[in-house]
C-alpha cells in the first residue's frame, strides 16, 4: 500500500476546516492553548509514523499471522519496534486531560489522528486501543487506588486492555453468562470462568495486561442486571503498583480469521487453578452499566476502522484505474486502431468511483461529527447543550457503527471489482482489506444488535426530543443549501427525505406501541440503513454548502476541481441513490411480516 493510499489528506482538512470549523473550537478556554497550525502539526505526524512505521507491517503482518505455542501467544514479529515507538509517541490518549497522562486534544483532531493510525494497520493498533477503553472506565468509575494502580499505565500505553464480555454458549446474549465471583478476605474476588472471541487477549508486546472482566456475584439478580465488572491482571499489581505473581487467567487458544490475522483473538480461561484474583470496578451489579463506557468507545471505534479500510481501498482502487490501460474509449470501441485508454475513462468504472467517493467522504464527515458533538459535549455551554450533545452521539453511534460497517465492506469489494481480476489475488492489497474490515459488521455487537439497540432503546429518548434534534439539523442544512445556487436544486429532494425519516420512526414506533414487536424488529436494520442514508445525505449536502460557498468567495485556481467534487458527489448521490433509499423507505413503512409469520419449514433445507 503506497503512502498516499491510506487517507486524503486533502479531504481531512476540508471536513476540519471547511465543514466543521474547527478552529473555533480554540475559542473556547479548554481549547485555547491550540490552535490551526497546532491542529495540523499532530495529524502530520500521526500521518508521518503511521506511513514510516504501520504501513509496512500490514502486509507483513497478515503473512506472519500470530502464533500460539502451550499457552504463550506472539504477535507479529515485525509489530514490536512500532508497538514502542507508539507508545513513546504518546498516541494514544491524545483527547485525555493532560494530568491524567494525556494531550488535552479535541475529540475532532483526534480522531483526524486516529485515521492514520487505526487505517495504516487495524490489526496493529487493537492491541492498544482497548487499553484506552478499559483506562476510561477505570477513570470514571474506579477507586483513587484504582486509578493509581492502572489508570495512566493503561492511557500510556505501558500496559494494555481487553475486554472479556462473551463466552462460548452465551455469546452475544452477555446476561446469560456463567463466569462467577466470590468475595475473599482481602476484599478481592475469586474470579472463574471461559471467555472467547477476546481481541488482544494476550501477547507479550507490554509487561502487563488489565482484563476488565464480567461476572456475577454469587446470589446476585438472573440476566444483565446482576452482572458485576472486575479488574483482573495478567500479572498481579501490588499495592505499591510493583509487580506481583502471574494471576490464573490464561490464553487457552487463539481463533484462525478470515481476516486480521495479525489479531490476537483469544480464548480465556480464569480461575482453572482456583487462584484467579481480581478488584469489583465501581458498584455491585452495575457492570454493564460500566462496561457500556468501553463498548460505546469501542463501536465509535469499529466505525472509525472501517471507514479508514473503506477510504484506503477507495485511494487504491482510484490509482489503479488511472494507471491500468485497457480497452479502448466507448466512442472508439469499433475502432480496432484506437489506443488503449486508462479504465477511469470507461463510464461504468467512473461510476463505481463516485460511489466510494461519495461512501467513504459521507462515512469520514458522519465519524468526525460525532467526534465533534463530543467536543461540544465537553465545552457545552450550558448543562442543556452538554446533554443534548451527548445524546445525540448516543442516537448516532449504533448508526456509525453498524452502517459504516456495512458501507465500508462494501466499498472495499467495489475496489475488487475495480481491479477485476487482479482485485482477487493477494498481489494486490484490497484483497486484505477486504478481509480485514468485514469483521466491522460483527464484532463489538452485529448489525441486528446495533439496530435493536437503536429502535428500542434510542429512537425514543427523552421521548424522541433527540430523534426531532437531529431532524432540525439536517432541515437547517437543507435551509443553508436553498440559499446557494450550487445546491438549491438539491434541496427538495433533501426536504423530502428529512420528511421521510421521521414517517420511517413514526411507524416503526407506532409498530412497537401496538404490540408487533417481532414485525417491528425484523425491520430493524433496513431502518437503520435508512438512518444512515439519510445521514450520509446530509453529510454531503453540509459539504456541498461548505464547497459552494468557498467557490462563491473566491478559491485557489488549483484547489477548484476538488470543491466541485464534492458538488458532484452531491448531486451523485442525490439523483443515482438517494432514489433507492426512498424505495426503501416505501418498504418499510408497509412493515411486511412475511419474514416472521413464515414457517420455519419454510426456510428449506
Amino acid at each position: 500500500m503506497a503512502a498516499q493510499y491510506v487517507a486524503d489528506r486533502r479531504d481531512i482538512d476540508f471536513v476540519l476546516f471547511d465543514q466543521f470549523d474547527a478552529e473555533s473550537l480554540t475559542h473556547h478556554p479548554i481549547y485555547a492553548d491550540f490552535n490551526r497550525k497546532t491542529f495540523e502539526m499532530v495529524i502530520n505526524e500521526a500521518r508521518k509514523f503511521a506511513l514510516k512505521e504501520l504501513l509496512p507491517t500490514y502486509g507483513l503482518g497478515d503473512r506472519q499471522g500470530v502464533q500460539f505455542d502451550r499457552g504463550t501467544v506472539t504477535p507479529p514479529e515485525c509489530f514490536r519496534r512500532p508497538f514502542e515507538l507508539f507508545r513513546e509517541g504518546e498516541w494514544l490518549a491524545l483527547s485525555e486531560e493532560p494530568e491524567v497522562g494525556g494531550q488535552g486534544l479535541p475529540f475532532l483532531v483526534s480522531n483526524a489522528a486516529g485515521e492514520y493510525l487505526i487505517g495504516t494497520n487495524f490489526a496493529f493498533s487493537s492491541y492498544a486501543m482497548l487499553g484506552h477503553g478499559a483506562g476510561k472506565m477505570i477513570e470514571r468509575y474506579g477507586t483513587e487506588h484504582q486509578k493509581d494502580l492502572f489508570m495512566k499505565k493503561l492511557y500510556s500505553g505501558e500496559w494494555t486492555g481487553t475486554m472479556l464480555l462473551t463466552e462460548p454458549d452465551a455469546g452475544s446474549d452477555v446476561g446469560a453468562l456463567t463466569t462467577s465471583a466470590t468475595p475473599n478476605d482481602d476484599g478481592t474476588w475469586s474470579i472463574y470462568g471461559t471467555k472467547a472471541f477476546i481481541t488482544s487477549g494476550d501477547h507479550d508486546l507490554t509487561d502487563n495486561i488489565i482484563h476488565p472482566v464480567l461476572a456475577r456475584i454469587e446470589g446476585a439478580p438472573a440476566g444483565t442486571k446482576g452482572i458485576s465488572i472486575f479488574l483482573v491482571p495478567k500479572i498481579w499489581v501490588n499495592e505499591d503498583g510493583s509487580l506481583g505473581e502471574p494471576n490464573d487467567i490464561v490464553c487457552t487458544g487463539i481463533e484462525e480469521k478470515m481476516g486480521l490475522h495479525g489479531s490476537a483473538t483469544c480464548s480465556m480461561s480464569l480461575g482453572s487453578k482456583g487462584t484467579c484474583r481480581g478488584l469489583l470496578l465501581g458498584e455491585a451489579n452495575k457492570g454493564m452499566r460500566i462496561m457500556f463506557t468501553m463498548m460505546n468507545e469501542a463501536r465509535l471505534g469499529v466505525g472509525i476502522q472501517a471507514f479508514s479500510h473503506a477510504s484506503a481501498a477507495y485511494l487504491l482502487a482510484l490509482e489503479y484505474a488511472r494507471t491500468r490501460k485497457q480497452g479502448r474509449a466507448v466512442e472508439e470501441a469499433l475502432d480496432p486502431t484506437a489506443p488503449s485508454v486508462p479504465i477511469i475513462d470507461h463510464p461504468d468504472v467512473r461510476r463505481m468511483l463516485l460511489e466510494m467517493k461519495c461512501c467513504v467522504d459521507g462515512m469520514r464527515s458522519f465519524a468526525y461529527y460525532i467526534a465533534l458533538l463530543m467536543d461540544h459535549h465537553r465545552m457545552g455551554a450550558s448543562p442543556d447543550d452538554q446533554e443534548m450533545a451527548d445524546d445525540l452521539v448516543g442516537l448516532l453511534t449504533p448508526v456509525l457503527k453498524a452502517y459504516n460497517g456495512i458501507k465500508g465492506y462494501d466499498v472495499c469489494t467495489k475496489a475488487i471489482q475495480v481491479y477485476g481480476g487482479a482485485g482477487y489475488l493477494r498481489d494486490y492489497t484490497v484483497e486484505q482489506i477486504s478481509r480485514d474490515c468485514k469483521i466491522a459488521s460483527i464484532y463489538e455487537g452485529t448489525d441486528g444488535i446495533q439496530a435493536m439497540d437503536l429502535l428500542a432503546r434510542k429512537l425514543g429518548m427523552k421521548k424522541g426530543q433527540v430523534f426531532m434534534e437531529l431532524l432540525a439539523r439536517m432541515n437547517r442544512t437543507v435551509e443553508e443549501a436553498a440559499e446557494l445556487d450550487a445546491t438549491r436544486p438539491l434541496t427538495e429532494g433533501a426536504s423530502k427525505l428529512v420528511s421521510r425519516l421521521g414517517d420511517c420512526a413514526m411507524a416503526m414506533g407506532k409498530s412497537l406501541l401496538e404490540g408487533n414487536l417481532r414485525t417491528a424488529f425484523a425491520h430493524s436494520v433496513p431502518f437503520l440503513e435508512i438512518m444512515g442514508d439519510a445521514v450520509m445525505a446530509w453529510m454531503l449536502l453540509w459539504r456541498a454548502v461548505a464547497a459552494a460557498r468557498t467557490l462563491k468567495s473566491g478559491a485557489k485556481k488549483k484547489d477548484i476541481p476538488f470543491y466541485n467534487g464534492q458538488i458532484k458527489g452531491a448531486e451523485f448521490f442525490f439523483s443515482n441513490l438517494l432514489p433507492v433509499t426512498m424505495g426503501k423507505m416505501e418498504a418499510l413503512t408497509a412493515l411486511g411480516d412475511a419474514a416472521v409469520t413464515m414457517e420455519d419449514k419454510g426456510f428449506g433445507g
